[in-house]
């Protein structure tokens, strides 16, 4: 049972994801008066806000638990303002992907989140860090961090799977594929054209297993690089990708670490962390090793393809 002394700081994003998920939130909230524990709820104003008020929770002796709600942002940030602290995280998936949610066996149901509230199992979490920017998911160089930046672009609110249907048909057939260099713990990795994946889980959008053998708590960020110059390069990879067989193809570099850096050799390349736009220049990215703990669902297992997909058509 989880501690029922203090308070739980319930940090909402009220603008995070659909109406439907947003019903955890009330669930989760009533299931805590049923059971007298006291909840001070806060809403964010910004993603910066929601760092500040975690910060706030984790110097306050009387706080136990941080209940977050919102996206893989909001989460993101939530971390970012806990880190170092012993305040145990429980995340309440409202977003578009839940990237990590997902990653640590949540799904939709209020249920998971009581069973993870009650057993009181805590895993550590690793948090990546570029130019300064946390991660707690994924960063992505080259086409990937295009088709980000064309969404931000243009979004004027909640970002559906639909949304990301227009920039990626763009990106697909405008980008060209800059070069760039990549070192690894201090030495030359790779130096060319291709896609850039630096994962903290195991799996990106829709379940895609591109860091496959990432763990969130094992001290180590995933490198994964696929070598493409075309767009007939890139349809193949992302077949062997969904076959889950990208990792034993030749044109594709797979590597753990701990210090990565990615630097463009002739033009912008644009980068995405944790599905928000990030630097568009040199990037270097450290480890936070074991930065918080997180609640876990008893016995959960990241969600796959499938039952992404069946969550994105309801």
């Amino acid at each position: 049972m989880a501690n029922s002394e203090g308070y739980i700081s319930y940090i909402i994003n009220p603008k995070s994801g659909a109406s439907s998920n947003k019903r955890l939130v009330s669930c989760l909230q009533d299931y805590f008066n049923s059971i007298g524990r006291e909840t001070r709820v806060s809403f964010t104003e910004s993603l910066s806000h929601a760092c500040e008020l975690a910060n706030q929770a984790a110097v306050d002796y009387q706080c136990t638990l941080v209940a977050a709600a919102g996206g893989d942002g909001t989460i993101r940030e939530v971390i970012h303002g806990l880190e170092g602290s012993d305040k145990p995280l429980l995340i309440i998936p409202c977003g578009t992907e839940n990237l990590l949610a997902n990653e640590l066996g949540f799904d939709l149901r209020p249920q998971t989140l009581i069973l993870a509230y009650e057993a009181g199992q805590t895993r550590p979490l690793d948090l990546g860090v570029v130019n300064g920017k946390c991660f707690t998911s994924i960063c992505g160089f080259g086409f990937d961090g295009d088709v980000i930046n064309r969404l931000h672009q243009w979004r004027t609110g909640h970002i559906n799977h639909l949304d990301y249907f227009w920039p990626i048909w763009r990106s697909f057939w405008e980008y060209r594929f800059p070069p760039m260099r990549v070192t690894l713990d201090g030495e030359e990795f790779f130096s060319g054209r291709g896609l850039v994946f630096v994962g903290n889980i195991s799996r990106y959008a829709i379940g895609l297993q591109i860091c496959k053998h990432a763990q969130y708590g094992d001290g180590k960020l995933d490198l994964c690089i696929y070598s493409c110059r075309n767009q007939a390069r890139l349809l193949r990879h992302a077949a062997m990708t969904v076959a889950k067989l990208h990792t034993k193809s030749r044109d594709v570099l797979y590597k753990q670490g701990t210090a990565i850096t990615v630097e463009p050799l002739e033009e912008t390349i644009y980068c995405q962390i944790d599905g928000d736009p990030g630097p568009t220049g040199s990037a270097s990215i450290q480890l936070i090793p074991k930065a918080i703990r997180v609640l876990v669902p008893p016995g959960a297992k990241p969600a796959g393809i499938r039952t992404r997909l069946m969550r994105m058509i309801g």
